[in-house]
Protein backbone atom coordinates (compact mmCIF):
# COMPACT_ATOMS: atom_id res chain seq x y z
CA UNK A 1 0.00 0.00 0.00
CA UNK A 2 1.47 3.58 -1.16
CA UNK A 3 1.69 6.14 1.58
CA UNK A 4 -1.29 7.35 -0.83
CA UNK A 5 -3.41 4.73 -0.52
CA UNK A 6 -2.61 5.47 3.76
CA UNK A 7 -4.48 9.39 3.53
CA UNK A 8 -8.34 7.59 1.88
CA UNK A 9 -10.84 8.15 4.26
CA UNK A 10 -15.02 8.34 3.55
CA UNK A 11 -17.31 9.96 5.00
CA UNK A 12 -19.84 7.33 6.61
CA UNK A 13 -23.22 8.59 8.23
CA UNK A 14 -25.70 5.72 8.90
CA UNK A 15 -29.38 6.22 9.74
CA UNK A 16 -31.58 4.00 12.15
CA UNK A 17 -34.68 4.55 13.95
CA UNK A 18 -33.81 6.23 16.89
CA UNK A 19 -30.19 8.00 16.13
CA UNK A 20 -28.48 9.45 12.38
CA UNK A 21 -24.77 9.60 12.95
CA UNK A 22 -21.67 10.55 10.65
CA UNK A 23 -17.81 10.14 11.04
CA UNK A 24 -14.69 9.91 8.97
CA UNK A 25 -13.45 6.26 8.41
CA UNK A 26 -9.85 5.86 7.24
CA UNK A 27 -8.79 2.91 4.80
CA UNK A 28 -7.69 0.74 7.76
CA UNK A 29 -11.48 1.02 8.53
CA UNK A 30 -10.85 2.96 12.21
CA UNK A 31 -13.27 5.83 13.01
CA UNK A 32 -11.35 9.54 12.75
CA UNK A 33 -10.95 10.57 16.52
CA UNK A 34 -13.12 13.39 17.17
CA UNK A 35 -15.25 13.17 13.59
CA UNK A 36 -18.46 11.26 15.45
CA UNK A 37 -21.38 13.06 16.33
CA UNK A 38 -25.52 12.04 16.68
CA UNK A 39 -28.51 13.09 16.33
CA UNK A 40 -32.22 11.64 17.21
CA UNK A 41 -34.34 10.45 14.86
CA UNK A 42 -37.63 8.50 16.05
CA UNK A 43 -40.83 8.09 14.73
CA UNK A 44 -41.76 11.26 14.55
CA UNK A 45 -38.50 12.31 12.11
CA UNK A 46 -39.88 14.10 9.03
CA UNK A 47 -37.83 15.04 6.01
CA UNK A 48 -37.03 18.97 7.71
CA UNK A 49 -35.78 16.66 10.95
CA UNK A 50 -33.80 14.44 8.82
CA UNK A 51 -32.05 17.06 6.53
CA UNK A 52 -31.06 19.64 9.12
CA UNK A 53 -29.77 16.40 11.01
CA UNK A 54 -27.68 15.42 7.97
CA UNK A 55 -26.34 19.19 7.79
CA UNK A 56 -24.89 19.25 11.31
CA UNK A 57 -23.42 15.89 11.61
CA UNK A 58 -22.08 15.56 7.84
CA UNK A 59 -20.45 18.97 8.45
CA UNK A 60 -18.87 18.22 11.47
CA UNK A 61 -17.25 15.14 10.34
CA UNK A 62 -15.91 16.84 7.64
CA UNK A 63 -14.45 19.58 9.65
CA UNK A 64 -12.39 17.01 11.52
CA UNK A 65 -10.50 16.05 7.76
CA UNK A 66 -6.75 16.43 7.99
CA UNK A 67 -5.68 18.71 4.96
CA UNK A 68 -3.43 15.59 3.71
CA UNK A 69 -6.20 13.03 3.82
CA UNK A 70 -7.94 12.62 0.74
CA UNK A 71 -11.72 11.63 0.75
CA UNK A 72 -12.95 8.83 -2.11
CA UNK A 73 -16.68 9.56 -1.34
CA UNK A 74 -19.38 9.29 1.61
CA UNK A 75 -21.17 5.51 2.40
CA UNK A 76 -24.74 5.81 3.67
CA UNK A 77 -26.61 2.97 5.14
CA UNK A 78 -29.56 3.58 6.35
CA UNK A 79 -32.97 1.42 8.68
CA UNK A 80 -35.33 -0.27 5.53
CA UNK A 81 -36.48 -1.14 3.23
CA UNK A 82 -34.70 1.41 0.91
CA UNK A 83 -35.06 2.27 -2.84
CA UNK A 84 -31.57 1.86 -4.04
CA UNK A 85 -31.75 3.56 -7.64
CA UNK A 86 -33.61 6.41 -6.66
CA UNK A 87 -31.90 6.87 -2.71
CA UNK A 88 -34.63 7.04 -1.09
CA UNK A 89 -36.47 5.58 1.89
CA UNK A 90 -39.31 3.56 3.37
CA UNK A 91 -38.14 2.96 7.15
CA UNK A 92 -40.72 0.88 8.96
CA UNK A 93 -40.01 2.97 12.01
CA UNK A 94 -39.80 6.36 10.60
CA UNK A 95 -43.33 6.45 8.91
CA UNK A 96 -43.03 10.48 7.96
CA UNK A 97 -39.79 10.22 6.15
CA UNK A 98 -40.89 7.70 3.29
CA UNK A 99 -39.76 8.96 0.18
CA UNK A 100 -36.99 10.91 2.01
CA UNK A 101 -33.77 10.98 -0.64
CA UNK A 102 -30.97 10.18 1.69
CA UNK A 103 -28.35 9.73 -0.92
CA UNK A 104 -28.93 12.68 -2.29
CA UNK A 105 -29.12 14.63 0.99
CA UNK A 106 -26.07 13.85 2.09
CA UNK A 107 -24.13 14.15 -1.17
CA UNK A 108 -25.48 18.03 -0.79
CA UNK A 109 -24.69 18.52 2.51
CA UNK A 110 -21.15 16.94 1.60
CA UNK A 111 -20.51 19.21 -1.28
CA UNK A 112 -21.22 22.05 0.25
CA UNK A 113 -19.02 21.10 2.98
CA UNK A 114 -15.98 20.63 1.01
CA UNK A 115 -16.65 23.05 -1.94
CA UNK A 116 -16.44 19.76 -4.46
CA UNK A 117 -18.63 16.92 -5.49
CA UNK A 118 -18.95 14.07 -3.16
CA UNK A 119 -19.45 10.07 -5.00
CA UNK A 120 -22.38 8.80 -2.71
CA UNK A 121 -23.00 5.01 -2.27
CA UNK A 122 -26.18 3.97 -0.73
CA UNK A 123 -26.90 0.94 1.35
CA UNK A 124 -29.79 -1.03 3.54
CA UNK A 125 -27.92 -0.23 7.14
CA UNK A 126 -28.22 -4.00 7.77
CA UNK A 127 -26.08 -4.65 4.31
CA UNK A 128 -23.61 -2.23 5.96
CA UNK A 129 -22.81 -3.95 8.67
CA UNK A 130 -22.54 -7.41 6.89
CA UNK A 131 -20.01 -5.73 5.35
CA UNK A 132 -18.02 -4.34 8.15
CA UNK A 133 -17.68 -7.62 9.90
CA UNK A 134 -16.45 -9.58 7.12
CA UNK A 135 -14.31 -6.79 6.80
CA UNK A 136 -12.96 -6.28 10.47
CA UNK A 137 -15.09 -8.23 12.56
CA UNK A 138 -16.64 -11.37 13.63
CA UNK A 139 -17.22 -13.01 10.46
CA UNK A 140 -13.46 -12.53 8.76
CA UNK A 141 -13.13 -15.50 6.69
CA UNK A 142 -16.37 -17.08 6.87
CA UNK A 143 -17.82 -18.75 3.39
CA UNK A 144 -21.34 -17.47 4.20
CA UNK A 145 -22.40 -15.04 7.13
CA UNK A 146 -25.24 -12.73 8.37
CA UNK A 147 -24.75 -9.87 10.53
CA UNK A 148 -27.85 -8.40 12.05
CA UNK A 149 -28.83 -6.29 15.14
CA UNK A 150 -31.61 -6.08 17.31
CA UNK A 151 -32.09 -2.85 18.90
CA UNK A 152 -35.09 -0.62 17.92
CA UNK A 153 -35.30 -2.74 15.27
CA UNK A 154 -34.15 -6.04 14.30
CA UNK A 155 -32.00 -5.87 10.58
CA UNK A 156 -29.33 -7.87 8.97
CA UNK A 157 -27.31 -8.47 5.71
CA UNK A 158 -25.52 -11.36 4.11
CA UNK A 159 -22.17 -11.71 2.69
CA UNK A 160 -21.36 -14.84 0.74
CA UNK A 161 -17.29 -15.57 -0.27
CA UNK A 162 -16.38 -12.02 1.27
CA UNK A 163 -18.64 -10.22 -0.91
CA UNK A 164 -21.83 -8.27 0.34
CA UNK A 165 -25.12 -9.82 -1.17
CA UNK A 166 -27.27 -6.70 -1.37
CA UNK A 167 -30.31 -8.58 -3.35
CA UNK A 168 -32.32 -7.40 -6.27
CA UNK A 169 -33.22 -4.10 -4.56
CA UNK A 170 -30.60 -3.77 -1.97
CA UNK A 171 -33.03 -5.32 0.84
CA UNK A 172 -31.50 -8.70 1.75
CA UNK A 173 -31.61 -9.25 5.07
CA UNK A 174 -34.61 -8.14 6.46
CA UNK A 175 -35.02 -10.72 8.83
CA UNK A 176 -37.20 -8.47 11.45
CA UNK A 177 -39.72 -8.38 8.67
CA UNK A 178 -39.86 -12.40 8.57
CA UNK A 179 -42.55 -13.88 10.82
CA UNK A 180 -42.19 -14.95 14.15
CA UNK A 181 -46.01 -15.86 14.24
CA UNK A 182 -48.51 -16.12 11.93
CA UNK A 183 -49.25 -12.49 13.30
CA UNK A 184 -46.07 -10.96 14.75
CA UNK A 185 -43.23 -10.49 12.64
CA UNK A 186 -39.36 -10.62 14.53
CA UNK A 187 -38.82 -7.28 15.26
CA UNK A 188 -42.25 -7.09 16.81
CA UNK A 189 -41.73 -10.15 19.29
CA UNK A 190 -37.99 -9.84 19.64
CA UNK A 191 -36.89 -5.76 19.49
CA UNK A 192 -36.14 -3.77 22.27
CA UNK A 193 -39.40 -1.70 22.57
CA UNK A 194 -41.31 -4.81 21.23
CA UNK A 195 -39.75 -6.58 24.38
CA UNK A 196 -40.62 -3.89 27.20
CA UNK A 197 -44.12 -3.36 25.80
CA UNK A 198 -44.75 -7.58 26.22
CA UNK A 199 -42.77 -7.21 29.43
CA UNK A 200 -45.44 -4.25 30.99
CA UNK A 201 -48.44 -6.63 29.49
CA UNK A 202 -47.19 -9.03 31.96
CA UNK A 203 -47.18 -6.76 35.13
CA UNK A 204 -43.73 -4.81 34.91
CA UNK A 205 -43.48 -1.62 35.58
CA UNK A 206 -40.40 -0.48 33.52
CA UNK A 207 -39.79 1.98 30.45
CA UNK A 208 -37.31 0.69 28.45
CA UNK A 209 -34.39 -2.40 27.55
CA UNK A 210 -31.89 -0.95 29.95
CA UNK A 211 -34.69 -1.31 32.86
CA UNK A 212 -35.21 -5.00 31.26
CA UNK A 213 -31.68 -5.21 31.77
CA UNK A 214 -31.14 -4.08 35.35
CA UNK A 215 -34.15 -5.99 36.27
CA UNK A 216 -33.41 -9.23 34.96
CA UNK A 217 -30.06 -8.89 36.94
CA UNK A 218 -31.63 -8.56 40.16
CA UNK A 219 -33.85 -11.88 39.33
CA UNK A 220 -37.14 -10.05 38.32
CA UNK A 221 -39.16 -12.78 36.42
CA UNK A 222 -41.10 -11.39 34.00
CA UNK A 223 -37.88 -9.05 32.99
CA UNK A 224 -35.85 -12.14 32.32
CA UNK A 225 -38.93 -13.85 30.47
CA UNK A 226 -39.00 -10.82 27.64
CA UNK A 227 -35.28 -11.25 27.11
CA UNK A 228 -35.70 -15.38 26.77
CA UNK A 229 -38.66 -15.34 24.30
CA UNK A 230 -36.66 -12.18 22.43
CA UNK A 231 -33.79 -14.17 22.31
CA UNK A 232 -35.93 -17.20 21.19
CA UNK A 233 -37.68 -15.65 18.23
CA UNK A 234 -34.18 -14.09 16.58
CA UNK A 235 -33.16 -18.18 16.90
CA UNK A 236 -35.84 -19.79 15.47
CA UNK A 237 -35.65 -17.10 12.38
CA UNK A 238 -31.98 -17.77 12.50
CA UNK A 239 -32.44 -21.38 12.02
CA UNK A 240 -34.72 -20.69 9.24
CA UNK A 241 -32.61 -18.48 7.72
CA UNK A 242 -29.41 -20.98 8.14
CA UNK A 243 -31.47 -23.52 6.55
CA UNK A 244 -32.50 -21.75 2.99
CA UNK A 245 -29.11 -19.56 2.60
CA UNK A 246 -26.47 -22.73 4.79
CA UNK A 247 -24.87 -19.90 7.06
CA UNK A 248 -21.15 -20.66 8.70
CA UNK A 249 -21.88 -17.48 11.56
CA UNK A 250 -24.23 -14.89 12.28
CA UNK A 251 -22.80 -11.95 14.27
CA UNK A 252 -25.29 -9.80 16.36
CA UNK A 253 -24.90 -6.56 17.52
CA UNK A 254 -27.29 -3.58 18.72
CA UNK A 255 -28.30 -2.00 21.65
CA UNK A 256 -30.68 -4.41 23.24
CA UNK A 257 -28.13 -7.44 22.20
CA UNK A 258 -26.37 -6.27 25.52
CA UNK A 259 -29.70 -6.88 27.46
CA UNK A 260 -28.01 -9.86 28.93
CA UNK A 261 -24.69 -11.40 29.40
CA UNK A 262 -25.66 -14.76 27.82
CA UNK A 263 -28.07 -12.90 24.77
CA UNK A 264 -26.11 -14.70 22.23
CA UNK A 265 -25.77 -17.96 24.08
CA UNK A 266 -29.69 -17.64 24.26
CA UNK A 267 -30.10 -17.07 20.75
CA UNK A 268 -27.60 -19.92 19.70
CA UNK A 269 -29.23 -22.83 21.94
CA UNK A 270 -32.61 -21.59 20.50
CA UNK A 271 -31.19 -21.35 16.52
CA UNK A 272 -29.45 -25.28 17.60
CA UNK A 273 -32.95 -26.25 18.64
CA UNK A 274 -35.05 -25.01 16.11
CA UNK A 275 -32.56 -25.94 13.28
CA UNK A 276 -34.58 -28.41 10.46
CA UNK A 277 -30.85 -30.31 9.32
CA UNK A 278 -27.56 -30.63 10.70
CA UNK A 279 -25.70 -28.12 8.77
CA UNK A 280 -28.08 -25.60 9.75
CA UNK A 281 -27.43 -26.53 13.41
CA UNK A 282 -23.48 -25.88 12.70
CA UNK A 283 -24.45 -22.41 12.49
CA UNK A 284 -22.25 -20.75 14.80
CA UNK A 285 -23.65 -17.32 16.58
CA UNK A 286 -21.13 -14.83 18.07
CA UNK A 287 -21.41 -10.87 19.42
CA UNK A 288 -19.92 -8.48 16.90
CA UNK A 289 -16.74 -7.68 16.82
CA UNK A 290 -17.26 -3.71 16.03
CA UNK A 291 -19.72 -2.70 18.35
CA UNK A 292 -22.08 0.44 17.70
CA UNK A 293 -18.78 1.48 15.30
CA UNK A 294 -20.20 -1.57 12.83
CA UNK A 295 -22.97 0.17 10.58
CA UNK A 296 -20.25 3.04 10.14
CA UNK A 297 -17.45 1.16 9.36
CA UNK A 298 -19.54 -0.81 6.63
CA UNK A 299 -20.93 2.68 5.51
CA UNK A 300 -17.31 3.26 4.71
CA UNK A 301 -16.73 -0.04 3.52
CA UNK A 302 -18.90 1.15 0.32
CA UNK A 303 -16.71 3.46 -0.90
CA UNK A 304 -13.31 2.14 0.33
CA UNK A 305 -13.42 -1.38 -0.32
Amino acid sequence: MTGSEDRRIALAVDVGGTKLEAALVRADGSVVDGTRSRRPTGPDATFASLRQAIDEVVSFALAGADPQDELVGAGVGSAGPIDRESGEIIPVNMPQARGFDLRGAVREAATAAVGAPVETVFAHDGGCLALAEAWRGATQGAATSLSIVVSTGVGGGFVVAGRYLPGASGNAGHLGQVHATPELTVEQVASGPASVAWARTQGWTGEQGEDLARDAAAGDAVARAAIERSARAVGAALADASTLVDLEVVAIGGGFSRVSADYIELVQAALTATAAHDYSRRTRVVRSGLGDEGPLIGAAALVLR
